[in-house]
């Protein structure tokens, strides 16, 4: 609920208990899909249950073979989109955190790597990622975690938000194109909009708006997801600003952003987005000059929005004094 609030202060309380609920209910029906995915999304079957929309920018940059990021976030279904590459015949390496039980890890990695999925530990990433992104394989990130107090702090819903390094030092020493998407789940009565892929096989099966299945919990909703490009940027947009690592950064935790106003139901809201406070907060310190300039310098901020992200700073500082 605090975090719906931060995010969507004109939102009447009402609606912002609605998303909370609406967020578990995501969340739990995720994990029932992620148990369905193997034997729904399949080299035969994947176009009945996701729908590609407008992604030919980002298909353009896998077949090119060059150095490429995917980028999503906690939102809509971020698996699918590991699915929906290696589906497309692009050999794929995605990072995960894995699971404390080993069966079930197990069954995760092996269940993917029969699709062309491999899965890659977030603690071996440093050492494994670079020789993959060099040999022209994408990868793929859910890149919305904090980054803990020495993280890079840029703008998120316009508050200071933490974010790892290592994504935007992995572009740079390769020169990788970031390709930011997410897998959408589309509503019952929704259809996708048109794109250059629609749900529709050579053999002319449909993709069906309303197909529900059976099963272990009774009758479930369908698997039916919008496949979605939000944002694609390369060295030829970062290289040339004051600094690149910001930029980059800045940018890609802009297009999560943008996610989560596409589908905030289909958001974690439950974790603690703005756990990690920058140094000048946590020590009662006025808000840097340099970080000013930095904000100033992104295209997409005004001196308006920057101003609101000083003043929610200082805020935040109050806060932590206070307490």
């Amino acid at each position: 609920m605090q975090n719906l609030q931060e995010a969507f202060p004109e939102w009447t309380a009402d609606k912002h208990r609605a998303h909370a609920v609406k967020s578990y209910q995501h969340l739990f029906q995720l994990a029932v899909e992620i148990l369905y995915a193997p034997r729904l999304v399949t080299q035969e079957g994947f176009s009945r249950h996701l729908a590609f929309t407008h992604i030919s920018p980002a298909v353009r940059e896998l077949l090119l073979q060059g150095p490429c990021m995917l980028i999503s976030g906690h939102c809509g279904n971020w698996e699918l989109i590991g699915y929906a590459i290696s589906m497309l015949g692009f050999p794929m390496h995605a990072v995960y955190r894995p699971l404390d039980l080993r069966p079930l890890d197990k069954w995760l990695y092996e269940t993917r790597a029969r699709r062309g999925l491999t899965l890659v530990s977030k603690f071996g990433m440093v050492r494994t990622l670079p020789p993959v992104l060099k040999r022209g394989e994408p990868i793929g990130l859910v890149a919305d975690q904090s980054g803990g107090d020495r993280g890079l702090f840029t703008p998120f819903f316009g508050r200071l938000t933490s974010t790892y390094k290592s994504i935007g030092l992995f572009a740079m020493q390769t020169g990788a194109r970031l390709v930011c998407g997410m897998a959408r789940r589309l509503r019952d009565d929704e259809e996708p909009v048109d794109g250059p892929w629609m749900g529709t096989h050579a053999g002319g099966t449909h993709f069906s708006p309303r197909s529900r299945g059976k099963g272990w919990l009774g009758e479930i909703p369908s698997l039916r997801y919008s496949v979605e490009l939000v944002d694609s940027f390369g060295p030829e947009d970062w290289e040339g600003q004051p600094d690149p690592l910001f930029y980059l950064t800045a940018r890609y935790r802009r297009a999560i952003e943008t996610m989560v106003r596409r589908a905030p139901e289909q958001y974690f809201w439950m974790h603690r987005i703005w756990r990690s406070r920058p140094a000048h907060e946590r020590h009662n310190k006025p808000f840097p000059p340099h970080l000013k300039e930095k904000l100033l310098s992104l295209p997409w901020m005004t001196p308006e929005s920057v101003d609101a992200v000083i003043e929610r700073s200082e805020r935040d500082k109050r806060e932590i004094v206070r307490d």
